[in-house]
């Protein structure tokens, strides 16, 4: 998928002013990850179960 497909990009909590930070986005079960800087570049897509463990994994970090 490109970019085009996903609707409603948010923007990182933690973007820094520069604009260095990722958007993420939902298309059905598919979470869609880009690069803010790249725009309509490539997207990353996840299934949304493998997302929710991956962002699981990362607040367990933070924690």
């Amino acid at each position: 998928m490109t970019s085009d497909t996903f609707t409603d990009w948010r923007k990182a909590t933690y973007s820094h002013a520069n604009g260095d930070c990722v958007a993420v986005a939902a298309d059905q079960r598919v979470i869609g990850v880009q690069d803010t800087r790249v725009r309509r570049g490539q997207t990353l897509e996840f299934p949304e179960a493998a997302w929710r463990v991956f962002v699981a994994a990362v607040k367990r970090l933070d924690a």
